[in-house]
């Protein structure tokens, strides 16, 4: 199995506004910035993400991306299907293959179980592991967190 870029740079992504969001947006061009992701990528890949219940956009001065739900409550499971992929190593066990296209082996096959619960194990995991935890992981890595808006001017 192997996940395309919107999964990893939307964890990435993801993670980042988790991290270093101060309760304001975080802008895309900072997230692109300190996640080294192509800007026009990273637009593509919230375009998708908004769809979920876990982010939304901000938009005038100041605006930006924020989550609407804490870090502990959003999931890799979460993001990998806001980006709409799937964890299912082998087509035959796809959620699309059984819409329309159905394994004309499947009555016969002795290891499409094998492929089914390897992606149920995949999956498990993924749903398990939160922003809040990524935070963690970047705090024991003295990680610094930069501010979403380091100046701010009022008259």
């Amino acid at each position: 199995m192997k996940l395309t870029k919107d999964s990893r740079y939307g964890t990435r992504a993801v993670f980042d506004i988790a991290y270093h969001s101060t309760g304001r947006p975080v802008q895309v061009k900072d997230i692109a910035d300190r996640q080294n992701i192509p800007i026009k990528y990273l637009e593509q890949i919230f375009y998708k993400l908004k769809r979920t219940d876990f982010i939304k956009s901000e938009r005038g001065p100041g605006g930006g991306y924020v989550l609407t739900k804490d870090p502990s409550q959003i999931r890799v499971g979460d993001i990998i299907r806001g980006v709409n992929e799937h964890t299912e190593l082998v087509a035959c066990v796809c959620d699309s293959s059984k819409e329309g296209n159905p394994c004309e082996r499947e009555d016969q096959c002795v290891t499409r179980a094998v492929w089914q619960k390897a992606a149920q194990q995949i999956a498990k995991y993924f749903n398990s592991v939160t922003m809040a935890d990524l935070c963690d992981e970047a705090r024991r890595k003295n990680i610094r967190r930069e501010a979403s808006h380091p100046y701010e001017y009022s008259i």
